[in-house]
Order: structure tokens, then sequence, then C-alpha cells
């Protein structure tokens, strides 16, 4: 006798709430509203105002350009949801979709600035200990 599989429905996904409010209701709030959601030290830099670069940023998102960014402190905002930023992370520009989950939090976090480094065999030459490394 061959057992039977519950099949369940497939789950819906949940709507997206930032701290009890809709992603509708962040976009419409002002600022300094939205920052008393924000935890403490993000509403401490949003009290003391953005500078004139994290506003030129916040002008070019507003207008859809695509942006290239080093303001790796700038803190990610409702009207920034759905934009693609390249956020420098030392080197290159690290490509980031924003998404609803990375509202609160700073550019930089999603830009890494450190990689996993793999280094290679000696080569012939390299040191005195490699010398006597037999090659293939």
């Amino acid at each position: 006798m061959a057992k039977r599989r519950k099949v369940e429905a497939p789950r819906r996904k949940e709507e997206f709430s930032y701290r009890g409010h809709s992603l509708e209701e962040l976009k419409d709030m002002e600022l300094d509203k939205l920052a008393q959601l924000f935890p403490a030290r993000q509403r401490r830099k949003l009290k003391r105002e953005l500078t004139e670069d994290q506003k030129k940023l916040l002008q070019k998102i507003r207008e859809g350009k695509t942006i290239r960014t080093h303001q790796r402190d700038m803190i990610v905002l409702p009207e920034m949801v759905g934009t693609s930023i390249g956020v420098h992370d030392g080197k290159t520009f690290a490509i980031l979709e924003i998404m609803p989950e990375m509202i609160g939090h700073y550019l930089g976090e999603y830009a890494l600035t450190r990689r996993r480094v793999s280094h290679g065999g000696p080569g012939v030459g390299a040191t005195r200990s490699s010398r006597y490394v037999p090659l293939k």
C-alpha cells in the first residue's frame, strides 16, 4: 500500500512591511517621520541632515538616471527601492538592485571591500624555497 503525500498549497509571499508600515506608506512619509522608524545611528544621521553629495545622489535617483556613486554611507530610503546603483567597493562599482529589505541600511553594507585571496602555486624562481618544486 503506497503512502499518500500531503500536497500543500504554494505559500503566498507576504507583503513587505517595515516596522508595521507598507512600502507605499513609507514612500509617502516625510523624512523626519521616517527617521523615527530607523535605528539610532541612522536616525541621528538623518537628524543632522544629508551631506551635499548625498542630496545630489538622491536628486539623480529621483530623475531616474543610471547612478554610480562613492557614497557608501548613504542610508537606503524607500524612494530608492527598485533602482540600480553602482556603489564603489574600492576598485570597481558593484551594481546593487535596491530591494525593500535594504531600507534603513547603508549602501556600503552591500558592496564588500575585501575579497577572498586565492594565491597561486610558487613559480620558477619565485623564492629560494620554491627552487626545488618539481615541474610537471
